[in-house]
């Protein structure tokens, strides 16, 4: 994962919203199993009414715990990294994400492997909540992969072995419904390797021709 070059133009932290918004760390067993909100201003996003036009719903008090907290923002990829690390969490890569002077995590969801967090749990950034931009994939032509670019992190390396059963399956279920609901086509979902200008190894060599095999061929049975 690379800092984005624009981090001097981040926004500053404002005040919390109330429940449901962007909060501090909060639990949700539903899908997926677990929830967390991290601390972060509400970006500008432009308002939605749920339902209405095609416009994504936002986060109600019986929604899916995956949709955001207020407005939407228009998505075009799902680019999806390994943290590298044996362990970890959103609150673990967001102390560390601020440490170098970042504002929040950079990714919008992690995918914990049983070490920091339960195996396959999904957990939801406050960047995501608030629709804000991403700051997980640099270096690329005018950001665009960080700017429309939806950050998922499955914790672990994934170089020479592959994510849990329940990690693939939870990245799995995310990935469906985030392309489903902002309209992302399969040939937009990358490993980080693959965003243009990007030089890393992310996410692994072994995850990455997962992802380009047969974890695409059977979301390919499902895509929207």
């Amino acid at each position: 994962m690379q800092r984005m070059t624009s981090w001097t133009m981040t926004l500053a932290a404002g005040a919390l919203l109330a429940a449901g918004g962007c909060g501090r760390p909060s639990a949700m067993n539903d899908l997926p199993p677990h929830q967390m909100d991290l601390s972060a201003p509400l970006a500008a996003s432009r308002a939605a009414s749920p339902g209405r036009n095609g416009v994504p719903p936002t986060r109600g008090p019986s929604a899916n715990p995956w949709a955001p907290a207020s407005g939407y923002r228009q998505w075009k990829y799902i680019v999806i990294h390994h943290s590298a690390t044996e362990e970890g969490s959103a609150a673990v890569f967001d102390r560390a994400h601020r440490r170098r002077g970042w504002d929040e995590l950079g990714y919008h969801f992690v995918i914990t492997n049983g070490q920091g967090g339960a195996d396959g749990a999904v957990e939801v950034g406050s960047r995501w909540l608030c629709q804000k931009w991403g700051s997980h994939t640099g270096g690329t032509p005018d950001n665009d992969y960080n700017n429309r670019g939806i950050g998922i992190c499955l914790v672990g390396d994934w170089s020479v072995k592959l994510p849990t059963s329940a990690q693939v399956a939870s990245l799995r279920r995310l990935v469906i419904y985030l392309a489903r609901t902002y309209h992302i086509s399969l040939h937009d979902v990358i490993g980080h390797r693959d965003a243009p200008g990007a030089k890393t190894a992310c996410p692994g060599d072994a995850f990455h021709k997962y992802l380009h095999g047969p974890l695409k061929a059977d979301l390919a049975r499902e895509w929207p």
